[in-house]
């Protein structure tokens, strides 16, 4: 990973001056207050919602940030629509306009994110891996109720992973870090929309750029291999491993005595085998003072790449959770 590369693709368009991420801030307010709510489903599932009616406008606010439907402005109203073009969100249709990112929630939280079709390399995804990763450190946090002082969310995105940490560990000093500007912008937006204004978002790639020990550490990296290399999708290697294994060792190289690693992300299956649980038990065989758990909580995710290569090889693609613990 080079994160001068990945800055390269960063235009000026997508940085958000003060004033900016301030609008948009106040715009995730606005929806908050007018009850809105909307999940982020896959992208294909995404494609099939649209085509139902692929030619039509906005009629709720939902199709606007939620959907991304083109809309007229009386359907935004204000201060909705200012809120947007002070943000900068705007993107000009014929006969209308169209949204720059969309608004998922999860949790009673609002979140920013980018709009559809995500083909840009610095898109910020947000989708069901967001909603089960979310859950996996909700449910480490209330079945161990460990101690932490430092915590941080490796590939933070939207920010949604740091915000949790900051809501289950609010006397903790939480980090976000990300290699995509982009991503770490919307993430600061997210997080002071959500009132968590003590978590840091920083650049950084996996945790070279930051110091210290963390006595948590959670990830959602992407584990598929995508031919645009998109940051929020490519994992690297043979079948997409490459960055979530990159992870464990940077975990197991800054956990503090005590400290845990809670990582999900997805597999290919091959022959009915599971070649990242072999690498991690590779990796762990000869490094004592670490106990691990893996579960795997869903068989089957993302189907469709089952067609193509290289995952013409595989049997499935699979949801794990890896825990790990380092000895205090």
């Amino acid at each position: 990973m080079n994160p001068d590369n990945q800055a390269e693709q960063i235009t000026p368009e997508q940085m958000l001056s003060p004033e900016q991420a301030t609008a948009l801030v106040d715009l995730l307010t606005y929806l908050r207050h007018v009850n809105y709510q909307h999940v982020a489903i896959t992208p294909l599932s995404h494609a099939r919602i649209y085509k139902r009616d692929a030619q039509g406008w906005a009629k709720t606010v939902r199709d606007i940030v939620g959907w991304g439907r083109p809309f007229h402005a009386d359907v935004a109203g204000e201060p909705m629509f200012g809120l947007m073009q002070a943000g900068d969100v705007l993107q000009p249709v014929e006969m209308g306009w169209r949204s720059k990112v969309r608004v998922a929630s999860l949790n009673g939280q609002l979140f920013l994110h980018s709009a559809y079709p995500t083909l840009e390399a610095s898109s910020v995804f947000f989708g069901p891996d967001t909603y089960r990763f979310v859950r996996a450190v909700q449910h480490y946090a209330e079945s161990t109720r460990p101690k932490v002082r430092r915590a941080v969310d490796i590939g933070t995105g939207s920010g949604v992973g740091a915000i949790a940490l900051a809501s289950l560990f609010p006397d903790a000093e939480v980090l976000g870090v990300d290699i995509n500007p982009h991503a770490l912008a919307l993430a600061r937006v997210n997080a002071m929309a959500n009132g968590c204004h003590h978590v840091q978002m920083l650049h950084s790639d996996l945790l070279h750029d930051v110091q210290g020990e963390f006595d948590l550490i959670i990830a959602n990296p992407p584990y598929l291999v995508d031919a645009a290399q998109r940051s929020y999708r490519h994992g690297g290697g043979a079948l997409g491993a490459e960055l979530s294994l990159s992870m464990v060792d940077a975990a197991m190289a800054r956990l503090a005595p005590g400290g845990a690693l809670v990582l999900y992300t997805g597999v290919a299956m091959v022959d009915g085998a599971d070649p990242f649980l072999a690498e991690v038990g590779a990796r762990l065989q000869n490094q004592p003072g670490f106990t691990w758990d893996y579960t795997e909580i869903d068989p089957d995710i993302f189907g469709e790449e089952l067609d193509l290569p290289p995952y013409d090889i595989a049997d499935r693609i699979a949801a794990v959770v890896l825990m790990l613990e380092r000895e205090a």
